[in-house]
C-alpha cells in the first residue's frame, strides 16, 4: 500500500542526509590542502579581523607632470588591484579607494610582500640601439654580449625572451631549435658586413636634442629644477654629447659631469634620454630606482638597465604589453620556470614585424655596442623601468614567446599576472604598511562566538518552553546545520579561498533567525491542522504540504538578498553576504532531509500524541457538549 499523499519516505531521505555528512566529512579530512593534526585539520580559514594580516596603503602619485589622478583612473586601478591580489588564491581580500589618491589593500593570513601588486607592470618590447657602462664608474663603455644558441631567440645574462621550441630543425647551418609557428632561421638572413652600423659610438649620428622632444609643462619644471642644480657647466656638457662620454680620455669632464652622479632617480628621470644613456656618471642605481612612470610613452626612446650593470638606449616601443592576451607561469622543457607570452590580435603581426627589423636591423639600426654575438640586434623586454630579458634575435618570429630569467614558481606567478591583468593607469608608491596581530582578532572571535552560542541557546531554550517534545528537533536541527555550515567553511577554505571574517560570522547569526521562522511555519500549520479537528499523526503531512511552499519562499528571499548582495558589495560585506547565502541554503538541506522525516517518525510514537509531551496541546480541539453525550442516551431519545 503506498503511502498517503503528502507522506514521505523518512528513512530514505534520512539516509540521504547521512550520506552528505559522510561526502562533507571525507573531504574536510582528506581533500586537498588537508595536512597537519586533527586541530589543522578542522580549521576554516580566517580573514584579517580573526588572525591578523597585513594592510598597505599605496598613494596614487604621477612623477612626470605632477597632475593628480581622476577618479576614473583611480577606480580603474583599484579593480587591477584586486584582480591581482585575488590572483593569489585569498578570499576577502580587501581593495578599496581612500579620499582621491590613496587605495588600501587588507589581506588575511600570513604576512605578505604586497609591494608587486601597486606596481605599473607596464611591458614593452624595446630594439636595443646602444649599450654602455651602467655602473657610473668612469671606465669607458664595453659591450659583454652573451653566447646564446642559434635559431631562437638568444639570452642576456638575467634571462631572455625565447620562442617556444617547435621540435624540428631549422634551415640554418647551425640552428639546433627552430622558432615556433614557422620561424625564420638564423643562418640564411644574415646580414651582410655592409648593413652592420659603426663600430664606434663616437662615430653614431648625432641625436636628436631635448627640444625636439615634446615635453609636457610639469616636465619642463622640474627639468629646469634639475638645470640648476647641477649647473650651467655640467648641463652645457651633457647636452653636447652625442656618444657615452668617455672619461679616461678627458678626466676633466668626469668632474664637470660628477653632479649628474648626485641627482635622485625621480630627478634623473626627467632628464632626456640621450642625456641619460651618454653622462656615464647616472648608472643603474639610479635608473632603477626612477618611479614606474619614468619611461610610460612608448613613442619616445627610453633608457633602462639590465642586471643593475648595463645601460642601454632603448628604441620607440612597438610592441606593448596590451598586446599580448594571455601570460602564464609554466615549465619549459629545462624544468625552469618562464612566463608564457601569447599575442592576441594585431599584436602577433607587431612582434613579428619587430623581430624581422631587429633581425635583419632594418629602421634605425643599432650599431656594434648593441650586437649580439652573431651580429643581431636585440630585442629588450621592458616591464616598467628595467629590462626582464634582452635577446638576441636570430629568426623572424611568427609565434607565441616566453620570457625566462632566473624565475621561480612565485616570481614568474606575480609576474604572469601583473601582465595579464594589465598595466595599471596610475603609479603608486607605498605609504604604510602594517601587520596586524592575531591578538584582537583572537578577542572579536570569542566574542562573536559568544554571540552565536547566545542566540543558539536563546532559541533552544524558547523552542523546548513553547514546543515541549517538538524543541528538540529544532535542536537537532540547529545542530545538523551548524556542522553542515562548519565543514562547508572548512572545504571552501581550502577549494576557493573563502574566509570567515566577523562579518560572516554575522551572517551566520542572522541565519538562525531565518531558521527559526521556518519552524514556526511549519509548527504553527500543525497546529492549525489539529484545531480543525485533525489527529497529529494525519495532521504532520497536510501541514508539511502547506507549509512547505511557505518556507521555501521565505529562503528564497532571503538566498536573492544574499546574492544581490554580495554582487553589489565588497570585502567584509561580500563575506557576510556569502556566508548568510550558505547557511540559508543549508538550512532548507536540513529542512527537507531531516526536520520533515523525523517529524513523520514522531507521529508514530505514543509520546508525540500525548498533548502534554508533544506541545501540541493548546492546539487540539475543545470537546463539545454533544461530543461528550453517551452514544446510548442519544438513542433513547430517538
Amino acid at each position: 500500500m503506498a503511502p498517503p499523499q503528502g507522506q514521505m519516505r523518512p528513512g530514505r531521505q534520512l539516509a540521504v542526509l547521512g550520506l552528505i555528512f559522510v561526502v562533507l566529512y571525507l573531504m574536510v579530512f582528506f581533500s586537498g590542502g588537508a595536512s597537519g593534526g586533527l586541530k589543522d585539520r578542522l580549521e576554516p580559514r580566517l580573514g584579517l579581523d580573526l588572525i591578523g594580516g597585513t594592510r598597505l596603503t599605496l598613494e596614487a602619485t604621477n612623477s612626470i607632470d605632477g597632475k593628480p589622478p581622476t577618479t576614473e583612473n583611480l577606480e580603474e586601478a583599484r579593480q587591477i588591484i584586486e584582480n591581482r591580489v585575488n590572483a593569489y588564491g585569498v578570499a576577502e581580500a580587501e581593495v578599496v579607494t581612500e579620499g582621491n589618491r590613496n587605495i588600501v589593500i587588507s589581506l588575511p593570513g600570513e604576512n605578505r610582500d604586497l609591494a608587486d601588486v601597486g606596481s605599473a607592470a607596464e611591458l614593452r618590447f624595446r630594439k636595443v640601439l646602444k649599450a654602455a657602462d651602467g655602473t657610473g664608474a668612469v671606465a669607458p663603455p664595453a659591450a659583454t654580449p652573451t653566447p646564446a644558441p642559434s635559431g631562437s631567440a638568444s639570452p642576456a645574462p638575467s634571462g631572455s625572451a625565447s620562442p617556444k621550441p617547435s621540435g624540428s630543425s631549422s634551415a640554418g647551418a647551425k640552428a639546433t631549435a627552430s622558432p615556433s609557428a614557422g620561424g625564420q632561421g638564423g643562418g640564411a638572413a644574415a646580414p651582410s658586413a655592409s648593413a652592420t652600423p659603426p663600430a664606434s659610438p663616437s662615430a653614431a649620428a648625432p641625436s636628436p636634442s631635448a627640444s625636439a622632444e615634446p615635453v609636457p609643462e610639469g616636465v619642463e619644471k622640474q627639468r629646469t629644477a634639475v638645470q640648476q642644480k647641477v649647473g650651467a657647466a655640467a648641463w652645457q656638457a651633457a647636452s653636447g654629447l652625442q656618444a657615452p662620454a668617455d672619461l679616461t680620455t678627458d678626466p676633466s669632464l668626469g668632474a664637470t659631469l660628477k653632479p649628474f652622479g648626485t641627482l635622485s632617480p625621480r630627478e634623473v628621470a626627467v632628464l632626456p634620454a640621450e642625456m641619460q644613456f651618454n653622462v656615464p656618471t647616472i648608472g643603474c642605481a639610479q635608473l632603477d630606482q626612477r618611479p614606474a612612470a619614468s619611461i610610460k610613452d612608448e613613442k619616445q626612446k627610453a633608457v633602462a638597465c639590465e642586471d643593475g650593470t648595463q645601460k642601454y638606449l632603448l628604441d620607440v616601443a612597438k610592441v606593448l604589453g596590451t598586446d599580448v592576451g594571455d601570460a602564464n607561469a609554466v615549465l619549459d622543457q629545462t624544468s625552469s620556470w618562464v612566463v608564457s607570452l601569447d599575442f592576441k590580435g594585431k599584436g602577433q603581426e607587431k612582434w613579428t614585424a619587430l623581430t624581422r627589423e631587429a633581425f635583419t636591423n632594418e629602421g634605425q639600426g643599432c650599431d656594434q655596442t648593441a650586437l649580439g654575438q652573431d651580429g643581431k640586434c636585440r630585442v629588450a623586454v621592458v616591464l616598467d623601468n628595467k629590462v626582464v630579458s634582452s635577446p638576441e634575435i636570430q629568426g623572424v618570429l611568427t609565434g607565441d614567446s616566453q620570457i625566462t630569467g632566473s624565475f621561480d614558481n612565485k616570481t614568474a606567478s606575480d609576474l604572469a599576472s601583473q601582465l595579464r591583468y594589465g598595466a595599471l593607469p596610475v603609479t603608486f608608491e607605498q605609504q604604510d604598511k602594517v601587520n596586524i596581530t592575531a591578538t584582537l582578532g583572537a578577542s572579536h572571535l570569542r566574542a562573536g562566538l559568544l554571540a552565536a552560542g547566545i542566540g543558539m541557546l536563546l532559541v533552544i531554550i524558547y523552542s523546548f518552553f513553547y514546543y515541549r517534545l517538538l524543541g528538540s528537533v529544532i535542536f537537532l536541527s540547529l545542530v545538523l546545520s551548524a556542522l553542515l555550515v562548519f565543514g562547508a567553511l572548512v572545504v571552501l577554505g581550502r577549494q576557493i579561498g573563502f574566509t570567515l571574517t566577523l562579518a560572516g560570522i554575522a551572517g551566520m547569526i542572522v541565519s538562525l533567525g531565518v531558521a527559526a521562522d521556518s519552524f514556526v511555519i511549519y509548527f504553527e500549520r500543525l497546529k492549525d491542522e489539529i484545531r480543525e479537528g485533525r489527529s497529529p499523526r494525519s495532521a504532520v503531512p497536510r501541514a508539511w504540504i502547506r507549509a512547505r511552499r511557505t518556507i521555501i519562499s521565505a529562503n528564497a528571499i532571503t538566498l536573492m538578498s544574499a546574492v544581490v548582495l554580495y554582487v553589489v558589495s565588497v570585502g567584509t560585506v561580500k563575506g557576510f553576504a556569502f556566508a548568510l547565502g550558505l547557511a540559508t541554503v543549508l538550512d532548507l538541506v536540513v529542512v527537507f532531509l531531516f526536520r520533515h522525516p523525523i517529524m513523520t517518525m514522531f507521529a508514530r510514537t505514543k509520546a508525540f500524541l500525548s498533548p502534554r509531551v508533544s506541545g501540541l496541546g493548546r492546539a487540539l480541539p475543545a470537546r463539545t457538549t454533544e461530543q461528550a453525550t453517551p452514544r446510548t442516551s442519544r438513542v433513547k431519545e430517538a
